[in-house]
Order: C-alpha cells, then sequence, then structure tokens
C-alpha cells in the first residue's frame, strides 16, 4: 500500500504543514515491469551461451548429422556417395570382426569402471585423513590425469616391453612375465591395457571423491560415533550413501570414456595381437582409414552413440533413485 509522508516539524510540539517528498510505491514491481526484466535476463542469458553453443553446433552437431547421412551411403573418398539405405547396419551384424570389437569393447568397460569407482573411493578414504605427506600423496596420485594419453601409453609400452622394459625386468625377477611380453601375449594385453587405463583416470575420480567426502557434516560421524556405531557402519551406513551424487556422476564418466576408448589402445598395441584389444573406436578407424569404407565406419559409429546413450540413461535412472541430498 502507498504511504504518505511528512516533514518533521522544526518546532517541537509545532503542526506539520507541507508535504516532504512524493508518494513512492514499496511493494512489488507490476507485472509489466516484472515481464520486461525477465525478458532482459532471458536476452543476456542467450547472449553469453551463444559461443558456447555456436561451437557445439558447428563442431558436434553438423558433424554428427553428416555422419548419420554417411551412415545410409557407400562414401569411400574415391568415389561420390551412393545410398544404401540399411545395408552398413545389416553388414555389421554379420560382421564378425564386429562383434569381436564389440566384446573388447564390453569387456573393457565392465572391468575398468567398477575397478575405477572402488580404487578411487579407497584412495579417497585413505587420504582424506590427517597423515603426513597428504598433499604430495594427493598430488602423486592425480598427475597421470594431466599428462597425454598418448605420452602416457608410450611410456607404459616401454616399461611393460620384454626386452628393455623396467617393470618387465623386476616382474620377471617375480616370476611374474608372459613369455611373449605382456602387450603381444593374447591373454596379458587386454589386462595391460585396462590396468593403464585405470592408472591414467584414477586421480581425476579421487579428488571428485574427496570433495564429496569434505562436503559431509561432521556431526553425522560424531552422533554415530557416540551411539556406538562402528567404522564399517558409519562407512556403510552414512558416508557410502551421502556419496551417491558423486559415484553416480564418476560411474557415467568412466563408462563413457572407457566405451570411447581409442588412443590409448591405439598407441600400446594397436589393437592387437590379434585383434584381442581392438575396441568399436579402433575398430571404426581402421575401417575408415585404412580400409577407406567411411559409410560403414559411420554406421558404426552410430551404433557405438546409441550404446553410450543407452548405458548413460540406464546408470542415470538407477542411481537416480538413490540421490541423497544433504
Amino acid at each position: 500500500m502507498p504511504t504518505r509522508t511528512r516533514s518533521a516539524p522544526a518546532v517541537p510540539g509545532a503542526r506539520a504543514t507541507r508535504r516532504s517528498a512524493p508518494y513512492r510505491r514499496t511493494g512489488p514491481p507490476r507485472r509489466g515491469a516484472r515481464r520486461s526484466q525477465r525478458a532482459r535476463q532471458t536476452r543476456a542469458a542467450w547472449l553469453f551461451l551463444a559461443p558456447s553453443l555456436t561451437a557445439l553446433a558447428v563442431f558436434v552437431v553438423w558433424p554428427m548429422i553428416q555422419a548419420a547421412y554417411l551412415s545410409f551411403t557407400d562414401y569411400n573418398l574415391m568415389q561420390a556417395a551412393h545410398w544404401v539405405g540399411l545395408g552398413n547396419y545389416r553388414q555389421l551384424l554379420d560382421d564378425p570382426e564386429a562383434w569381436n570389437a564389440l566384446e573388447n569393447t564390453l569387456v573393457y568397460a565392465v572391468v575398468s569402471t567398477p575397478v575405477s569407482v572402488v580404487l578411487a573411493f579407497s584412495l579417497a578414504l585413505f587420504l582424506n585423513r590427517s597423515m603426513a605427506l597428504r598433499g604430495f600423496l594427493r598430488s602423486a596420485v592425480f598427475l597421470p590425469f594431466v599428462v597425454s594419453l598418448g605420452v602416457v601409453s608410450i611410456a607404459w609400452a616401454f616399461l611393460l616391453d620384454p626386452n628393455i622394459g623396467l617393470l618387465s625386468k623386476w616382474l620377471s625377477g617375480l616370476g611374474v612375465s608372459p613369455e611373449q611380453g605382456w602387450l603381444e601375449d593374447p591373454a596379458y594385453a587386454m589386462p595391460a591395457v585396462i590396468a593403464v587405463g585405470v592408472w591414467k583416470n584414477l586421480g581425476f575420480y579421487m579428488v571428485m571423491y574427496l570433495a564429496g567426502l569434505q562436503g559431509i557434516p561432521p556431526e553425522l560421524h560424531d552422533a554415530a560415533r557416540v551411539d556406538g556405531a562402528s567404522a564399517w557402519q558409519r562407512l556403510r551406513r552414512i558416508t557410502w550413501p551421502l556419496l551417491t551424487n558423486q559415484t553416480m556422476l564418476i560411474s557415467i564418466m568412466a563408462a563413457i570414456g572407457t566405451l570411447q576408448a581409442f588412443d590409448q589402445i591405439y598407441v600400446m598395441t594397436h589393437g592387437g595381437p590379434f585383434f584381442q584389444t581392438e575396441t568399436l573406436v579402433v575398430f571404426t578407424y581402421r575401417v575408415g582409414f585404412e580400409r577407406n569404407e567411411f559409410g560403414y565406419a559411420a554406421a558404426i559409429s552410430w551404433v557405438l552413440l546409441v550404446l553410450v546413450f543407452v548405458l548413460s540413461m540406464l546408470q542415470f535412472g538407477y542411481f537416480r533413485k538413490r540421490a541423497v541430498t544433504l
């Protein structure tokens, strides 16, 4: 409601006879003013988002549309593309090399994702306590993440080399070393590649868990300790449920990263030996740039995209029911 204000009298007891200020509206702004303010905020938001949306449209959306079109053609760089309909997708269903690559991809993802989550969570619990050299140990675990995966893969290929590899020599001294070398033996190549992939991203996932641990109110653990809860009970009933959001995010990121694994495997094994480490992305590269079948490679990439999307939605739906808000 508008209020009328009067000036204070110069002499105590005198009667104020003049209005000191005009009427002022002190209530909420009118509907038209609110619409105008909302329109300005929306326009500012779109202006801030415009550079990112433009880059996303040019470098992500448009290539995806082009790949979708090529997946229905026989394009091979040497001649014009001809429409083949679902021919590439039917070829994919009957291709034993594609099924082998899909199996290797699933093995890599199914093993790497839970191992990465468990190790990152364990390291975060260990390095969240007060201890000597805690900052150094955190940095040492996180350091591989900031190094190029190609450089890391080259270094590990030398370390595991059966002739000059330092790590291979140490393991040979312990009696744990295949005769053909870690990356040349079909039985050991995939475990070696998985171990390097887990080691590379472990520090990043650990930092995400550390952020979640430091956001848990200490009063919860203090109250449980007073009630006689053991360390295992506090971990199971308080810490792990309150880290559900971090676990969801880490699991989805790890799964997507493993399904898209390429540079590490290509540098370390080139998909070998005998295609035992060839994932779908490596197979797509070989089909496109070595066999010059870009239409077929585009079809494989779209199948992988659908696979990643479905898996991400399943993980998101599973963890969403268990999300906890403090």
